[in-house]
């Protein structure tokens, strides 16, 4: 895998996960409680043997630097890294990315440098756990151009996705982004030629793209160089390719999640305390989800009950109820309060005993979750502020409300408090 270069792309303005995407990165977004995005698709290929990644973003790019210069540092005598490369100006080139294609484009200069075989395209908002060398290793079996990781799907879930023909050997002929009706129909495959049994063939018919892509070197640079007027892989690079080159399919048959929406993200991160087989784990030993070490001490529960939950490190429960919930770094939860199904992301610091002040008659809102506070389906940010006897619930059902001046957003009903907001005491949502 020496000769792969991992190319992960930090997304777009993240508009679709925003309020979560107001001050970092899409891939910076925390998940699980202590990890973040980028954490999963660099995990996956350092577990592949994959170690020289480059990470291209243009939006608030500030935290994803920070944490991946602190999570993410090889031996002197090793060539593996993982930087990033943000959008600059150049006197050649005075644009923003414009597209996926086109933010490897713009750094092709650099690519081009680097001493490998293959280019390995990877999304920065994904959760899945894949192995690469496999993919690596059809992609050189079948003497592939271009090789497309694909996920089989259902009939139901079908039109949501850009799906692909492939013909008896594995090779796609044809692409069609989210058909409906008759022309879904046709996109239907035998998919036991990608090695699903009969049974599941039958059940699912249809090949989704996951935004994976494994490209020969001469063929990622010449299609990039020629056809400067497209600037996205999965639209236009890759469907005008399909006649000229040989595009393999490559299936992967797991679990997989696009969390690009504030509902995914939310759903993705409760996922995570399912029992007894969650449908993606953080404890595989054999292919370990990494992040940034901080040191922190053990999480504190004082006279606490916690259900199906997960706790981060480093928090102080005074008790309180946590159900079905996942409870991020630093997190400090006062007592009466109750949280159940939501995500609390914790903070990036500790306050001292003279700021918290430790009672609900202080002057200032300390961070963390106020006493006597109820916090149900929501999202509260980093470095919130949530007073005393606060109630956020959402009894209206609201599905989507804009009220930053007030710290929070309303999306797809889910109630999502500002990173460094203060919600203060008595308030209810």
């Amino acid at each position: 895998m020496n000769n792969v270069l991992g190319i992960v792309l930090g997304g777009g303005a993240g508009t679709r996960l925003y309020p979560l995407t107001k001050t970092r990165a899409k891939p910076a977004v925390p998940l699980g409680g202590k990890h973040r995005l980028i954490d999963i698709p660099i995990s996956n290929c350092i577990n592949s043997g994959i170690s020289k990644i480059y990470v291209l973003t243009q939006f608030n790019s500030a935290s994803l630097n920070a944490h991946i210069s602190r999570a993410y540092s090889f031996s002197g005598f090793q060539q593996g890294f993982v930087e990033v490369l943000a959008a600059q100006q150049t006197p050649e080139n005075l644009d923003w990315f414009q597209g996926t294609a086109d933010a490897v484009r713009q750094y092709l200069w650099r690519f081009e440098d680097m001493d490998v075989d293959e280019y390995l395209i990877l999304s920065g908002d994904h959760l899945y756990r894949m192995d690469y060398s496999e993919f690596v290793q059809h992609h050189r079996n079948t003497n592939a151009d271009i090789t497309l990781s694909v996920l089989p799907i259902d009939h139901e879930r079908a039109s949501s996705f850009g799906l692909m023909k492939i013909d008896d050997s594995g090779r796609i002929v044809d692409f069609s982004e989210k058909p409906k009706g008759e022309a879904l129909k046709q996109m239907q495959v035998d998919t036991t030629t990608l090695g699903l049994s009969a049974d599941e063939a039958q059940v699912k018919p249809y090949i989704a793209s996951m935004g994976i892509y494994l490209f020969k070197r001469e063929v990622l640079i010449d299609l990039l160089k020629q056809q400067p007027e497209q600037t996205d892989f999965g639209k236009e690079i890759i469907p005008g390719s399909a006649r000229d080159y040989n595009v393999q399919a490559y299936l992967f048959n797991d679990y997989w999640e696009d969390i690009g929406t504030i509902e995914s993200f939310f759903n993705a991160n409760l996922a995570l305390v399912k029992q007894p087989d969650p449908m993606f784990s953080f404890y595989d030993e054999a292919a370990p989800i990494y992040t940034r070490a901080r040191y922190l001490p053990p999480t504190k529960h004082l006279q606490c009950e916690v259900t199906q939950s997960m706790i981060s490190e480093g928090c102080i429960l005074k008790e309180c109820r946590i159900i079905n919930s996942v409870i991020g770094i630093r997190s400090r939860i006062e007592s009466g309060c109750t949280i159940e199904d939501s995500l609390i992301m914790g903070a990036d610091y500790y306050q001292s005993n003279v700021e918290r002040r430790g009672t609900c008659d202080s002057a200032s809102t300390p961070l963390g979750i106020g006493a006597n506070s109820t916090i149900r389906h929501a999202i509260v940010d980093k470095n919130a502020r949530i007073g005393c006897n606060v109630q956020i619930l959402n009894k209206d059902r609201v599905q989507e409300a804009d009220r930053e001046d007030e710290g929070f957003y309303i999306r797809s009903g889910i109630v999502t408090v500002l990173r460094g907001a203060t919600i203060p005491d008595d308030t209810v949502i």
